[in-house]
C-alpha cells in the first residue's frame, strides 16, 4: 500500500498525470479483486459467501457493490493520493498491481481473513525527504478525509432507518479509518516506515490519533462489521 522510489517497470513519458491503459488496467483489477475479497470477507467466508450465492444471488450482488464502494475505492484513492503528490512534485508516477497479492487476498478471504497488498504507486525522480514523507502520507490521509465522508452516511441510516445506507456508510467509515491506521504502522514497505524517517513529529500526530479513533470506532462502537 506504499508509495515506492524505482522505475516500477512502466512509467508514463512525462511527470504529468496521466494514465496508461496498462495503469487503467490494473486499478480496475485491483479494485474488482478487493471489492470481491472483501464482499466475501465480510460475508463470513468461503462457505458463508457460497451459501449467501446459493440461498439469495442478490443479497451477494448488493454486499459486492458495497465493498467495492467502501474497500475498494477506499483502496485505490489511497494509491491515486501517492501518484497525486508524487506527480505535484515531478516524478513519474503509476500504479502497478501485484496480481498474486490480489489473488491472495481472495484466498484469506476464503479463509475468513483478509491480507491485503493490491499493489504499490511506483515514483522516480529526485525527491527531498520531506517530499517523500508527503507521498508516503498522501494515502492514509485519503483514507481519512473518506472516513469523513461516509460518516454522514452513516448517520443518515441510522436516522432515517435505512439499513443498506447504514451499511454503506458504517462500512466505509471503518474500512478506511483502518486502512489509514494500519498504513501509518511504521514497519516494512507500509507508508509509515517513510513517514516516520522524515517527521516522528508528523508521524505520531497522524497515527496516534487515527489508531484511537479506529479503535474506539471499529472495535467499541463495532460500526461497519
Amino acid at each position: 500500500m506504499s508509495a515506492q522510489r524505482g522505475d516500477g517497470g512502466r512509467f508514463d513519458p512525462d511527470p504529468s498525470l496521466r494514465f496508461s491503459a496498462q495503469e487503467i488496467q490494473d486499478l480496475l483489477i485491483a479494485w474488482l479483486a478487493l471489492g470481491l475479497a472483501f464482499a466475501i470477507f465480510f460475508a463470513g467466508g468461503g462457505n458463508a459467501a457460497i451459501a449467501l450465492v446459493t440461498a439469495s444471488p442478490t443479497a451477494f450482488a448488493v454486499a459486492l457493490v458495497v465493498s467495492l464502494l467502501t474497500a475498494g475505492v477506499g483502496f485505490l484513492l489511497h494509491e491515486l493520493g501517492h501518484k497525486v503528490v508524487a506527480v505535484r512534485y515531478g516524478n513519474i508516477a503509476a500504479f502497478k498491481a501485484e496480481y498474486g497479492m490480489l489473488f491472495l487476498a481472495i484466498m484469506s478471504a476464503f479463509l475468513g481473513f483478509i491480507f491485503a497488498a493490491p499493489g504499490a504507486v511506483h515514483h522516480r525522480g529526485r525527491l527531498t525527504d520531506r517530499q517523500h514523507g508527503l507521498i508516503a502520507l498522501a494515502g492514509p490521509a485519503v483514507n481519512l478525509v473518506l472516513a469523513a465522508v461516509f460518516v454522514p452516511l452513516w448517520l443518515g441510516g441510522l436516522t432515517l432507518g435505512i439499513d443498506l445506507l447504514e451499511l454503506l456508510g458504517g462500512r466505509g467509515l471503518a474500512v478506511n479509518l483502518f486502512l489509514a491506521a494500519f498504513n501509518m504502522i511504521p514497519i516494512g514497505a507500509l507508508d509509515g516506515r517513510t513517514i516516520v524517517g522524515w517527521s516522528k513529529a508528523v508521524w505520531a500526530g497522524v497515527f496516534l490519533p487515527s489508531i484511537a479513533v479506529t479503535v474506539y470506532v471499529v472495535f467499541v462502537m463495532g460500526v461497519g462489521f
